[in-house]
């Protein structure tokens, strides 16, 4: 196929998007290998390239030698046009093969306006597109990822949804298909089995019932299928996978450096955040194991960066400590060290001090909120006296520009919040200018992000209407007359995308027909602006005969049975119930190191750094 494939690369945009053999790819002799896994992101390559999840379990299966695991993206549109015209079906990068013949193939879920990318891989992959049009064993199609949280909406399309961390359970996956093809088993009784793995989701073993208004009544399931599908997590991450090397695209791609996890989970509780909850408990990576994993990066990859991420990198206890293990050899090495998310009120002097000595460009922060009222209502838990006086040890440190980020559309907001990030902002400028030993000859830049608010799933906030298109592009204009400064830029996200984004997040599964007939009438790569039609959507609710707004600008009862009811992601409903109700109280919830409320995630940590619940 390789020969077909050549004579179309001359006529596409980055080439190299399509051709495998970089350094650090896996390429195995498919007569050697039991089980062949097509790891797909439904987005361009330098996306896909970028996410750490795929680096890990892409080499986590290739590192058995009887699975062969190859990747797979998205291609852009003028490689599809060319795909389609010339027959070529959706195709491994390292065999060049066709993913058809494949055994399992795997969707990675990352943003919920990737789901009709996911139907126009498989369509292109020459697979029917809904599940029960694929009646062999062979291939199985799964997904997993944070959008799997509520799978429904997908829930006709894939086979099998991994909840959680999937390091453990897509090899188990793997062996039971492995089992099922040596002994002649039907897809139906692979399915059977597989839903008795914890984190693993059959929505064709489930029936959803509604009630007159269109909201669930009831998630019934049918042959042995567990009641409750609870969601996988990896107790020990010392002991978890994790790569000597990365696979080193030809091309620039958005995230092109190594990156590291230093901890999973957060202990913040932030209400609008579905990762902090989705991910509990937290876990640590002991320092020692990290720079080993930097070192190893740094010599097999030839990355100049290292990010050390997490949802709240500063929150990690050993950071001090594993900034003084990496920085002699970094700074030998000419490496940088970059710390992605870094909370204001965990920053220390000495921290500080020694970012400075690999970093000095600028720093990120996200007060999410302008006014005090509000984050404590987002349970943000930072202070405008914590947020200028970091900004101070900053200017101080040598730093003159500061980004920071927030979001419109937050339960409870007034035009008086949005207001104040600009007065926020303007306080920030004027501390810069306040002091005596400021940086000479150079002037401060603040650069304001605010995205739009959506309602998530499995966050205390999921019970809130969203603000319409219309209210967001309200509360953009106010927040842009209400700065009064140069020093001070706002950049903003579309709130049309935002809203179809909530409506697809806290969906049920006839969204599946939407989304199906918004595929087919030309949607996919929604996340890329020259792509996204509002009215391509728009038009395929009207013909499914649902409404946006009832899924996007609806307010949720306690009471109501949520489309993903029936998943547990450990978090307990009431605990989500009562900091839904603190928040509008206007009262704190403490961090998960300084009190247990209770969550129902905690106690399944193990291993140096992890939180052991006590209740």
């Amino acid at each position: 196929m390789r020969d077909i494939i050549e004579p179309l690369l001359e006529r596409v945009e980055k080439p190299a998007r399509y051709i495998g053999g970089e350094l650090g790819s896996v390429v195995k002799d498919p007569e050697n290998v039991r089980a062949r896994f097509a790891f797909c992101f439904p987005d361009l390559y330098e996306i896909g390239m970028s996410h750490l999840g795929m680096k890990i379990l892409y080499s986590l299966k290739n590192a058995r030698e009887d699975i062969w695991c190859e990747r797979v993206f998205a291609p852009a549109a003028d490689m599809e046009a060319e795909m389609r015209a010339q027959g070529v079906p959706l195709y491994g990068l390292e065999s060049i093969q066709p993913i058809k013949s494949f055994d399992m193939i795997g969707f990675s879920l990352q943003y919920e306006l990737s789901f009709t990318t996911v139907l126009n891989m498989l369509d292109l992959a020459g697979l029917p597109v809904r599940s029960a049009e694929r009646t062999a064993l062979t291939p199985i199609v799964m997904a997993g990822g944070p959008c799997a949280c509520n799978p429904e909406p997908l829930a006709d399309f894939v086979d099998i949804f991994v909840l959680g961390e999937g390091e453990e359970v897509n090899l188990e996956l793997i062996d039971l298909h492995i089992r099922a093809k040596d002994e002649g088993w039907t897809k139906q009784e692979f399915l059977l089995k597989s839903a008795q793995i914890e984190g693993v989701y059959v929505p064709a073993l489930y029936n959803v019932s509604y009630d007159s208004q269109g909201i669930v009544s009831a998630v019934t399931p049918k042959e042995d299928a567990p009641a409750k599908v609870r969601k996988r997590v990896v107790t020990e991450l010392d002991k978890a996978f994790f790569p000597e090397q990365f696979v080193i695209p030809f091309i620039d791609i958005v995230h092109d450096r190594s990156i590291l996890e230093v901890q999973r989970g957060c202990i913040r509780g932030c209400r609008f955040c579905q990762a902090g909850f989705l991910y509990r408990p937290l876990r640590e990576k002991s320092p020692t194991i990290l720079n080993q994993n930097a070192k190893n990066l740094a010599a097999s990859s030839g990355y100049d960066e290292v990010s050390l991420t997490s949802l709240s990198t500063s929150d990690y206890s050993g950071l001090e400590g594993l900034l003084e293990l990496m920085l002699p050899w970094t700074n030998d090495a000419k490496v940088n060290i970059s710390l992605p998310s870094l909370r204001l009120d965990s920053c220390s002097e000495k921290l500080l001090e020694q970012i400075a000595q690999v970093r000095k460009s600028g720093l990120t922060f996200a007060p999410e909120a302008g006014t005090q009222r509000l984050r404590d209502a987002i349970n943000k838990n930072i202070t405008e006296d914590q947020i200028l006086s970091a900004c101070r040890r900053a200017f101080a440190g040598g730093y003159t520009a500061v980004k920071l980020y927030f979001m419109l559309g937050l339960p409870t907001e007034t035009l008086g919040d949005v207001e104040g990030i600009a007065n926020l902002a303007q306080k920030i400028v004027d501390a810069f200018y306040q002091m005596p030993d400021k940086p000479k000859g150079k002037g401060v830049q603040v650069t304001l992000s605010a995205s739009c608010f959506v309602p998530k799933p499995f966050t205390p906030f999921e019970f809130e209407p969203q603000d319409t298109a219309e209210m967001f592009a309200e509360k953009q204009k106010h927040l842009i007359s209400s700065i009064r400064s140069k020093k001070i830029s706002f950049k903003y996200h579309d709130g049309v995308t935002s809203v179809l984004e909530a409506a697809l997040a806290r969906g049920d599964r006839r969204l599946g027909a939407v989304i199906e007939a918004a595929w087919k009438a030309g949607s996919r790569l929604d996340g890329w602006g020259e792509h996204f039609s509002i009215e391509r959507w728009q038009a395929a609710f009207e013909e499914c005969g649902l409404d946006m707004a009832f899924y996007a600008h609806r307010r949720r009862s306690y009471d109501e049975i949520a489309p993903w009811h029936h998943l547990d992601y450990l978090v307990s409903r009431q605990h989500l119930i009562a900091e839904h109700k603190r928040a509008y109280a206007g009262q704190t919830t403490p961090n998960c190191k300084e009190a247990c409320t209770g969550c129902g995630a905690a106690g399944l940590a193990k291993g140096e750094g992890a939180i052991i619940c006590k209740k």
